[in-house]
C-alpha cells in the first residue's frame, strides 16, 4: 500500500484490478430516494447556484431542526445548526473549534481513520481508549483514566464504524458525567443514526449534555447518497458559533442545490425511513446467514453498514491484513482489516483477528461476496 493511501482506496483499487466483489468500501448500491434526486436536479436547473449563506440555507437548517424534533425529540433552533460539506468537514471544524496545540482529545479505538489525523492537524494529541469486543464498549474507569488536565474533548462515534456497535447507556452516561466534571466538550459523530439494524435504538449524548455536545449528522448516510457530502453540526448556540468561525475558513459553503434536495429528503415521512431501515436489516441478515452457513463467526451488528467477522473463531489462522490481501487477489472479494482503524495497526504484529464487511449492497453482490469469502476461509 502506498504511503498516504487510505485502506479504502487501497482495497477498492485491488478490487478493481482483480475484478473482485467489493464488500470493503462503505457505500450503498441501493436505498436512495428518487424524489430527492429529482429535487436536486430541479434545484440545479431552476434554483440558486451561487454562494449560499455560510451557515447553510435557512430551509435546510430548519429542516434539520424539524427532523430531529420528529425523530429524536430534540428541541432545536436554526441558530444551532451549521451546514457543512460532509461530516468529515464537520469533524474538522468541531475539533479545531475546541482543541489547540498540545491539547488532548480522547478517541475510542478502533476509530474511524480520519479522527486521529484531524486531531493532529489541529495541533492536539489523540489519546486512545480501547473498545472491547464483542460489544465494543468502554468502561467509565477506562475513560476517566485517560483524562488529564490537557484534555479538551471526547470524540464519540455511535453507531460505530467499523464495528457496527452502539454506545450503551452506561458508556453514554459515563461520558456525559465525566465531561461535566472535567469541563470537556463531547464531539458526537452520529452519521449512522438512521442506519439502525439491531434491537437497540439510537441514543445521542446531546440528549444528556446539550450544552457541551457537538452532534454531527450526514445526509450522505441518512439518504444513502454518500457522494453528495452534505453534513451538519448541531450544538448550543455559543458552541455552534465557535464551529462556524472555523467552518467559514474551511469550505465556507456547501452547494445550494444539494442543500435544497437534502431539505426535501429530511421531510420524507417516517414510513420512508422505516422502510429503508428494514431494507438494510434484510441485507445484513442475508450476508450474515450466508457467511454463517459457510463457517464464519460474525459479531453482533447494531448500526452502520458494517458487520465484523472474527477470523480466529472462524478457523482462519491468518491475521486481518494478510487475509484481506489474499482474499482480494486469490478469491476475488475485498474486505477491510480492523487494524486499519487501530492506533498501532493492531497489537498482534500490527494486525488483528477481525475484518469489516459492508452489507449495504444488492442481493446479487452479497451472494457473490459471501460465496467468495466462504471459499477464502478454507484456503490453506
Amino acid at each position: 500500500m502506498q504511503a498516504g493511501t487510505t485502506i479504502f482506496e487501497h482495497m477498492s483499487g485491488l478490487a478493481r484490478a482483480h475484478g473482485a466483489v467489493n464488500l470493503g468500501q462503505g457505500f450503498p448500491d441501493f436505498g436512495w430516494p428518487d424524489a430527492v434526486l429529482a429535487a436536486g436536479a430541479d434545484a440545479i436547473l431552476h434554483g440558486n447556484n451561487q454562494y449560499p449563506p455560510m451557515r447553510g440555507l435557512p430551509e435546510l437548517r430548519a429542516a434539520v431542526c424539524a427532523f430531529y424534533a420528529r425523530r429524536q425529540g430534540l428541541a432545536l433552533t436554526p441558530d444551532q445548526v451549521i451546514v457543512t460539506s460532509g461530516a468529515t468537514e464537520a469533524l474538522a471544524a468541531s475539533i479545531m473549534a475546541v482543541a489547540a496545540a498540545d491539547d488532548e482529545v480522547i478517541l475510542f479505538a478502533p476509530a474511524y481513520d480520519a479522527y486521529a489525523p484531524l486531531v493532529r492537524r489541529a495541533g492536539a494529541v489523540p489519546v486512545f481508549v480501547d473498545l472491547l469486543p464483542p460489544d465494543w464498549q468502554a468502561s467509565a474507569e477506562a475513560i476517566a483514566a485517560a483524562i488529564t488536565p490537557r484534555t479538551r474533548a471526547i470524540l464519540l462515534n455511535t453507531p460505530h464504524n467499523p464495528t457496527g456497535s452502539i454506545a450503551g447507556a452506561a458508556m453514554l452516561a459515563a461520558i456525559a458525567e465525566l465531561a461535566a466534571t472535567h469541563d470537556l466538550i463531547i464531539i458526537s459523530d452520529e452519521v449512522w443514526e438512521e442506519v439502525i439494524v439491531g434491537a437497540a435504538p439510537h441514543a445521542s449524548p446531546f440528549a444528556l449534555a446539550p450544552a457541551r455536545t457537538i452532534k454531527i449528522g450526514s445526509a450522505g448516510k441518512l439518504l444513502a447518497l454518500t457522494g453528495w457530502k452534505v453534513g451538519w453540526v448541531v450544538a448550543a448556540t455559543a458552541l455552534a458559533e465557535r464551529v462556524a468561525q472555523v467552518h467559514q475558513f474551511l469550505t465556507f459553503t456547501t452547494p445550494p442545490p444539494l442543500q435544497v434536495a437534502v431539505a426535501a429528503g429530511l421531510a420524507l415521512p417516517d414510513a420512508y425511513f422505516a422502510a429503508t431501515r428494514a431494507r438494510f436489516v434484510a441485507a445484513r441478515d442475508r450476508l450474515v446467514a450466508a457467511l454463517s452457513a459457510g463457517g464464519w463467526r460474525l459479531l453482533p451488528a447494531q448500526g452502520s453498514y458494517f458487520v465484523m467477522a472474527d477470523l480466529t473463531a472462524s478457523g482462519v489462522t491468518m491475521r486481518d491484513r494478510d487475509f484481506c490481501e489474499m482474499a482480494v487477489a486469490s478469491a476475488g472479494v475485498a474486505a477491510i482489516p480492523l487494524s486499519a482503524f487501530m492506533p498501532d495497526g493492531g497489537s498482534d504484529g500490527g494486525q488483528t483477528p477481525f475484518i469489516r464487511l459492508c452489507f449495504a449492497k444488492s442481493d446479487a453482490v452479497l451472494d457473490a461476496g459471501a460465496a467468495r469469502l466462504n471459499a477464502a476461509r478454507t484456503r490453506p
